[in-house]
């Protein structure tokens, strides 16, 4: 079993190297979980290919506004999800999307299932599964859905 400091060192080496983050261009499916309400949110999107007659995760990408461990879990998820096929990838828990790092403190297990919601929610959209098309690249960005769609308008009053 992994001890609570060395899991923090994976997180911390996790931060400090993030892999797949951002924005991924032609997704085949993205997902997003969470709110901007409590400030935990995640976005995945994923490319297929096809391998060996089989549909599989070519590449996984996330963008995240969160803590610092739903960050370094999305990150090791990335990886760990190229090669699998759709049915794989869904029948993967948040604890073994979290596996590289070690078992999680009960206090963080939360972020793992956030990215575990991610990876669910992008691969729910069965017509992007399916046959892709290029409306899944265009969804907003995290910040996008953060902000008001609305105008403001400002006053400024100089006073003497």
């Amino acid at each position: 079993m992994t001890g609570s400091g060395e899991v923090e060192a994976k997180i911390e080496a996790a931060l400090k190297n993030p892999r797949n983050l951002g924005e991924m261009e032609n997704a085949d499916a993205v997902g997003t979980v969470g709110s901007p309400d409590c400030g935990d949110m995640l976005r995945m999107w994923i490319k297929f290919k096809e391998e060996d007659g089989r549909k599989v995760i070519d590449r996984a990408t996330f963008q995240s506004f969160g803590c610092q461990t739903a960050i370094a879990v999305a990150s090791v998820a990335t990886e760990l999800l190229t090669g699998k096929t759709i049915a794989e990838a869904k029948a993967m828990t948040g604890e073994e999307l979290a596996a590289p790092l070690g078992a999680l403190p009960p206090v963080r297990i939360h972020c793992a299932q956030l990215v575990e919601g991610a990876l669910r929610s992008a691969l729910s959209d069965e017509k992007a599964v399916a046959a892709p098309t290029p409306t899944a690249a265009k969804s907003p960005t995290l910040l996008e859905r953060l902000s008001p769609n609305t105008e403001r308008k400002v006053k400024i009053v100089l006073n003497d």
